[in-house]
């Protein structure tokens, strides 16, 4: 008569009848690549995982992390490859043989991240190879809006002349009185030191004092000049009022 027994009987006869019992770990990875999203209001940090597809801005930081998971007695290799999508990842953009490494986006278009790993056993040395699924990222193209006036006066609302923008990498902005007299310059090499407010990326570029204090209301000139991820270079000159005693209930609008 033949008795059919599962798995789990063989394993209770091999132990009860002390049969050797042996342990085979794979070797392999678990790669993710986090960056923060500047186009949510707490930049929140987002984490991709293999065959992931995300569209956000640039600049943007790839963290890209291997998680390798090996027994001992083997040694791993590892090779991050970033690609533009339409080339593939057989002409990489730049390659990185590290666990863990990061890789910034200034451009827009469609990117690749993919991860290889050789494995190597050190007692007889041989190998097996590992790669990852594709991490896609594509960076939007540029835009850069800037408001006619502001109003300083505290209220919450339009307190501060700023510039409502998308993948913007570089910008320079100087604010002038009518005197030609400097109020304020800034200048931002890989901008990210915006917010996001209602789905739409700012950055501040005045609040209207000079010297601690509030300006005096009256038009001003601003010299706006930026470069976006896709190539777009933004030249500004124009004049902006700044209108403390204004108020949104009024007939007139600020913006």
């Amino acid at each position: 008569m033949t008795r059919l027994i599962n798995k789990h009987t063989v394993l209770l006869l091999s132990l009860t009848l002390g049969a050797p019992a042996t342990h085979i770990a794979a070797q392999t990875a678990t790669p993710v690549v986090y960056y923060i999203d500047t186009t949510t209001e707490t930049g929140d940090t987002i984490k991709m995982s293999q065959g992931d597809s995300q569209t956000t801005q640039a600049p943007l930081e790839l963290n890209c992390q291997a998680g390798i998971n090996m027994p001992d007695g083997w040694e791993a290799v590892c090779e991050w490859r970033f690609f533009l999508s339409s080339e593939g990842e057989e002409s990489p953009l730049l390659t990185r043989f590290e666990d863990n490494t990061s890789y910034t986006l200034t451009e827009s278009g469609s990117y690749g991240a993919k991860l290889y790993v050789t494995f190597t056993n050190t007692s007889d040395g041989s190998t097996e190879e590992y790669e990852s699924e594709i991490f896609t990222v594509v960076i939007s193209e540029s835009e850069l809006t800037c408001p006619n006036a502001f109003s300083p006066n505290d209220d919450g609302r339009n307190d501060v002349l700023r510039v409502a923008c998308k993948s913007i990498v570089r910008l320079d902005a100087t604010v002038f009185n009518r005197w030609g007299q400097k109020m304020v310059s800034k200048s931002i090499n890989g901008v990210n030191g915006g917010y996001t407010e209602n789905g739409t990326y700012y950055i501040d570029i005045w609040d209207g004092r000079y010297g601690g204090n509030y300006a005096k209301d009256g038009v001003y000139f601003l010299n706006l000049n930026a470069k976006g991820s896709d190539g777009t270079v933004y030249k500004e000159k124009k004049t902006i009022s700044l209108i403390k005693g204004y108020n949104e209930d009024s007939e007139s609008s600020a913006n």
